[in-house]
């Protein structure tokens, strides 16, 4: 009996096309589905040669070559550990178990821990580019011991999307059958344990601030310059040819000039305002918190989902609250254009630099080695947020590995000289219309807080000492020096803690 490289347990939409793709580029791949009548279904619609469904989860795992290599591609949390605990009485120590799902990096550490312990690899792969991704080309981010990504280095390059090692630019795959082959990889060792899970939930939340931009930019456009969904996509289109190159910029240029089948009215019209999540924006922004980094243009991207949901409390309170009236617009229409897109580029390569800041802290705290370059050169392809500005991150970290914030690199702090006017003007033309745009004045926020030698903290801090005792640092001292002023006696000379 032929033997398979691979093995794939979950054949909902991720899981089916990722064992095409694996197919597709010479790889024998057996599948199990919990439900056989789903393995069955999938094998009758496609019929591949390197694709084997079975019925038996003894018999999927007898067929695979040793060492075993099986994805675990079910729904996050207690059902992708009940799937480990069924496989792990027929598997042998020195196989290798893959979970490609969406999985917080908390639970891959533990379960790395616990079947390494009992002699098993274990790898939590981040997989990001939705259902067109799995099944043409992901970016893919592996992370667990360097002997785990060597047994799965050869497949996971293979099916990853690719990228111009010269240009930067995604290799375009053709169609399912023809994978695309040459280029730079979009799969790369992240780090040990959590690693790549955790670097796949950053992505997400950078990917939450990317949508939330571009709709708050579509909003300014819509409802200051009173374009049409349209012209407003045609915006879209030419600025998907210029510094906002990517692949979410140029799916909204699609939507916007998308019709209504039913009614002929503009599709992005007849879409209700109520947007919905899966927690890893969620995951980002608790974890910022957690750690004390930065990342609020992450979070105001979170909530303002969560302000759409209560969509009947909305409509009430818009028959209550008063806002202003829209002003007639004191610049053209081209120069508005030109203004938002500024704001929007600003704004993205803050919502960036909080992003790379997270993972810079995450690394410290659970002791991994990222190469930043690298990640940013692994989303360059097959990932939602794929953009041409993440050459420009990677060519950053080429400059300097050790760059503690994107700011202060000498491209993107041209780019926020050059474009910060108009960023300003964008944020205070919204809020003088009434128009939220929450990320984009975060983001502004994140900015001018960030390049501030002093901030108003020191009134904090005072404030924590009145009523806490929580002392402070001086001025005139140095660093790690703290006092308590007896504020009952203020006159009395401080105390030295």
């Amino acid at each position: 009996m032929n033997t398979s490289d691979i093995g794939l347990i979950g054949l909902a939409v991720m899981g089916q096309n990722l064992a095409l793709n694996i197919a597709d580029h010479g790889f024998r791949i057996s599948v199990f589905n919990r439900t056989f009548g789903k393995t069955e279904q999938f094998m009758h619609k496609n019929e591949h040669e390197n694709v084997v469904g079975y019925r038996e989860l003894k018999d999927f795992i007898q067929s695979l070559s040793k060492p075993r290599k099986i994805i675990i591609m079910v729904q996050a949390g207690n059902a992708t550990d009940a799937v480990i605990e069924s496989l792990l009485q027929h598997l042998d120590q020195g196989d290798v178990i893959i979970d490609g799902g969406n999985a917080k990096w908390t639970d891959t550490i533990r379960r790395e821990k616990n079947l390494h312990q009992k002699g098993f690899y274990f790898v939590g792969s981040g997989v990001s580019g939705g259902e067109e991704g799995a099944r043409l080309g992901p970016s893919l981010m592996p992370g667990g011991t360097l002997e785990s990504w060597n047994l799965i280095k050869d497949i996971w390059t293979s099916i990853s999307a690719k990228v111009d090692e010269n240009t930067g630019k995604p290799l375009e795959g053709g169609k399912p059958g023809a994978p695309v082959s040459g280029g730079f990889s979009c799969a790369a060792y992240i780090g040990s344990n959590g690693a790549g899970h955790y670097v796949k939930m950053v992505h997400n939340g950078i990917e939450y601030g990317d949508m939330q931009m571009i709709c708050e930019a579509y909003h300014l456009l819509s409802s200051i310059g009173g374009m049409e969904p349209q012209e407003i996509g045609e915006v879209f289109k030419q600025w998907n040819a210029d510094i906002l190159d990517s692949f979410l910029v140029e799916i909204t240029g699609d939507i916007l000039c998308q019709k209504d089948p039913s009614t002929n009215k503009p599709f992005v019209d007849i879409v209700l305002d109520t947007a919905g999540q899966k927690g890893t924006g969620k995951w980002t922004s608790v974890n910022a918190l957690d750690m004390g980094v930065p990342a609020p243009t992450v979070s105001e991207a979170v909530f303002a989902r969560c302000l759409s949901a209560v969509k009947e409390e909305r409509e009430m309170a818009s028959s209550v609250l008063s806002g202003p009236s829209l002003e007639n617009l004191n610049v053209s229409k081209t120069e508005l254009i030109q203004s938002v897109r500024d704001a929007l580029y600003c704004s993205k390569i803050c919502s960036y630099a909080q992003g790379f800041q997270l993972m810079r802290e995450a690394q410290k705290e659970y002791d991994w080695h990222l190469n930043f370059g690298e990640i940013a050169q692994i989303w360059r392809g097959g990932c939602i947020i794929r953009a041409a500005f993440l050459q420009k991150i990677t060519e950053a970290f080429d400059r300097d590995k050790n760059l503690p914030n994107l700011l202060l690199d000498q491209y993107f702090k041209n780019c926020i000289n050059d474009y910060q006017s108009n960023w300003r003007k964008v944020v205070s033309m919204a809020s003088e219309n009434g128009i939220p745009v929450p990320t984009f004045s975060s983001a502004l926020s994140y900015y001018d807080g960030y390049r501030s030698a002093r901030l108003p903290q020191n009134l904090l801090q005072a404030q924590r000492d009145y009523f806490g005792a929580h002392t402070y640092e001086r001025t005139d001292q140095s660093r790690g020096q703290f006092y308590h002023l007896d504020w009952l006696h203020p006159e009395r000379p401080e105390i030295k803690v």
